[in-house]
C-alpha cells in the first residue's frame, strides 16, 4: 500500500527465531517463526549452533517479507528500520577472519561453569558478591563472563584465536549484527547497554566495560564489542541479506524489550513467561541495590542522550521449560497447550508440590546445588495433579521474586492503583493459559494484567527502532501503553489463610531441593 511506513523486529529467543513487521499503528502485518535445535552435550550443559541461528534469521526475514508483500504491503520501500531483541547472556566466540564460530554458543541456563564460580568465590576478597558494586550481578553460571572464561580455559581454538588477535566475543545480538552488517567484510562489532549489562563486565554507572573487572578476570578488552544505546542508528543490512540496506536502529535484550513493549515506567513491573520467567521492576534513573537476592540491572536507554532507566530483576531458570519437559521427556501431554485442560480437571494439586530446579535455582535463592523435586505424592496423585503442580511452580517462583522486589523497592518505589493494589503486567507465550494467570493472581493476592498483544518482546524492539528513526516518540508510546482497556485483568479469589498455607508448603518443597547436585546417577 503506497506511502505506508513499516518497522520490523528480529526476535531471537531461546528456542525459536521470529521476524515481525509492524505498520505505524504497531499492528503486525507479516511474521514468520522457526524453531532451532537445542543441544545437551552433558547433564546441565545447553548449547546452540550459531550458524543455525543465523540461517533461521535469514529465513524468517525472507518469508515474513514475502507474506507481507503478498498481502499488498509495499515493504520493499516502506520498511524504515529493524529492531533486534535476543536471548541474553548466551555466549559466542568466533573468528574475525573466517566468520566461523569457534565453539557452539553456551546458553544462558547452562551450568558447566559452576566450578569456575566456586573457584572465583574462594579467590576474590568479595566472594560471590565481589563484582556487585560495579555490575549489579553476583557470581553465577548465568552470566556471560564465566561462560567466556570457560571457553578461554577449555578450548584451544579460542585460546589460539585470542593470542592471534582473531577472536571476537559477543552475546547473540552481537553475533547477529556483525553478520547482518557485513561479517568478514566490515561487519560491525557492537552490543547494546542492556545485553552488555548481563555479561558481568559492564559498569552500570559508566555504561562501559569495567577495566578493573577485565583485569581481575584476565579478559582482553580487544575481543569485546562497542556498547551503544537501545535506540540509535547502528548500521545497515548488507548485501546478500533480505531487507538489504534497511537500518538496524534498535537493540535490546529480550526482557528489557518486554519492559519497553509493556511501557513500564518507574515503579511498574512486568513478568515475562517463556522458557524461564523474568520479572523486572523499573526503578528509575538510579540503580537500586538489592538486599533480597535480586539483580540490579539496566532497564533501557532509548537513545545515546536519553536518560538511563534501571531495574531490579528476578530471573527464574525454568518456567515454560517445565511444560516442555512434561511434553518431551515424560509424554504426559502431547502439546504445551494441553496442560491447561489437564490441570483444570482437578481443583487443587492434591498436596503435590513441584520445584523445577533442573539446573539449580536462580533468584532469590541462587543455589546451583539445587535439583528438581516433586513431593507430596500419594496413590491419589494423578497426572492432572502433576500438571497443576507444574503450573503452580511457575507462579510460586514469580511470587518469591515479587516478595523480594517489594522489600527492596519499598512503598515509594512502586506504583499502586487507587485501591492500593500493585498491578503485575504479564506477557510471553505461556500467558495465553488462563488457568496459569488465575493461579498467579491467587498466589500473589493482587491483580495480574495481560495485554491484548502478549508478544511484547518483539514489540519493544520495534518501538526502539521506531523511536530511533522518528516514526514514534518515546513519551507518546509510554503514555499509550497505559491504556489498559484492551487488557484482561485476573483478580485473586483465594483466601489469605489458604494462600499463606500454600506458600509455607512451597517453601518446604524449595528447601528439599538444596544440596542434591551430587546425587549418584
Amino acid at each position: 500500500m503506497p506511502g505506508e511506513i513499516y518497522i520490523a523486529s528480529i526476535d531471537q529467543g531461546t528456542t525459536s527465531t521470529r521476524f515481525l513487521i509492524y505498520d505505524n499503528s504497531a499492528r503486525i502485518i507479516g511474521s514468520h517463526q522457526i524453531e532451532f535445535t537445542q543441544f545437551y552435550p552433558e547433564a546441565g550443559w545447553v548449547e546452540h549452533d550459531p550458524m543455525e541461528i543465523l540461517e533461521s534469521v535469514r529465513s524468517c526475514i525472507r518469508k515474513a517479507l514475502d507474506k507481507a508483500t503478498a498481502d499488498g504491503h509495499n515493504v520493499d520501500s516502506g520498511l524504515k528500520a529493524i529492531g533486534l531483541t535476543n536471548q541474553r547472556e548466551t555466549t559466542v566466540v568466533w573468528s574475525k577472519s573466517t566468520g566461523c564460530p569457534l565453539h557452539n554458543a553456551i546458553v544462558w541456563m547452562d551450568v558447566r561453569t559452576s566450578s569456575i564460580c566456586r573457584k572465583l568465590e574462594k579467590e576474590l576478597p568479595g566472594g560471590r558478591t565481589h563484582f556487585v558494586e560495579s555490575c549489579g550481578l553476583p557470581l553465577s553460571t548465568y552470566f556471560s563472563a564465566v561462560k567466556l572464561l570457560w571457553l578461554m580455559e577449555n578450548k584451544e581454538e579460542v585460546k589460539a584465536a585470542i593470542e592471534k588477535g582473531d577472536a571476537l566475543f559477543g552475546t547473540i545480538d552481537t553475533w547477529l549484527i556483525w553478520n547482518l552488517t557485513g561479517g568478514v567484510n566490515g561487519g560491525l562489532h557492537v552490543t547494546d547497554v542492556s545485553n552488555a549489562s548481563r555479561t558481568m563486565l559492564m559498569n552500570l554507572k559508566t555504561l562501559d566495560w569495567d577495566k578493573t573487572t577485565l583485569k581481575t578476570l584476565r579478559i582482553p578488552a580487544e575481543i569485546l564489542p562497542k556498547i551503544v544505546s537501545n535506540a540509535e542508528f547502528i548500521g545497515k543490512i548488507s548485501k546478500g541479506w533480505p531487507a538489504f540496506d534497511v537500518p538496524i536502529a534498535g537493540c535490546l535484550g529480550d526482557q528489557h524489550a518486554a519492559m519497553v513493549g509493556q511501557a513500564c515506567l518507574k515503579g511498574e513491573a512486568k513478568s515475562t513467561y517463556g522458557t524461564g520467567a523474568f520479572i523486572m521492576l523499573n526503578t528509575g534513573t538510579e540503580p537500586v541495590k538489592s538486599n533480597h537476592g535480586l539483580l540490579t540491572t539496566l532497564a533501557f536507554k532509548l537513545g545515546p542522550k536519553a536518560p538511563t532507566n534501571y531495574a531490579l530483576e528476578g530471573s527464574i531458570a525454568i518456567a515454560g521449560a517445565a511444560v516442555q519437559w512434561l511434553r518431551d521427556s515424560l509424554g504426559i501431554i502431547s502439546t504445551a497447550s494441553e496442560i491447561e485442560t489437564l490441570a483444570s480437571e482437578v481443583d487443587s494439586t492434591g498436596g503435590v508440590y513441584f520445584v523445577p530446579a533442573f539446573n539449580g535455582l536462580f533468584a532469590p535463592w541462587w543455589r546451583d546445588d539445587a535439583r528438581g523435586v516433586c513431593i507430596g505424592i500419594t496413590r491419589f496423585t494423578s497426572k492432572s495433579h502433576i500438571a497443576r503442580a507444574v503450573l503452580e511452580s511457575m507462579c510460586f517462583q514469580v511470587k518469591d521474586v515479587l516478595d523480594s522486589m517489594h522489600k527492596d523497592a519499598g512503598e515509594k518505589g512502586e506504583v499502586t492503583t487507587e485501591k492500593g493494589e500493585f498491578l503485575l503486567r504479564v506477557d510471553g507465550g505461556a500467558t495465553v493459559n488462563n488457568l496459569l494467570m488465575q493461579i498467579q493472581a491467587d498466589l500473589l493476592g493482587s491483580p495480574v494484567v495481560r495485554p491484548a498483544d502478549i508478544e511484547t518482546t518483539a514489540l519493544g524492539a520495534a518501538y526502539a527502532a521506531g523511536i530511533a528513526v522518528g516514526v514514534w516518540k518515546e513519551d507518546e508510546l509510554f503514555a499509550s501503553g497505559h491504556k489498559l482497556n484492551a487488557s484482561t485483568t485476573f483478580s485473586p479469589t483465594l483466601s489469605e489463610e489458604k494462600r499463606k498455607k500454600k506458600v509455607d508448603s512451597w517453601c518446604k518443597a524449595v528447601e528439599r531441593t538444596f544440596g542434591l547436585a551430587d546425587l549418584e546417577s
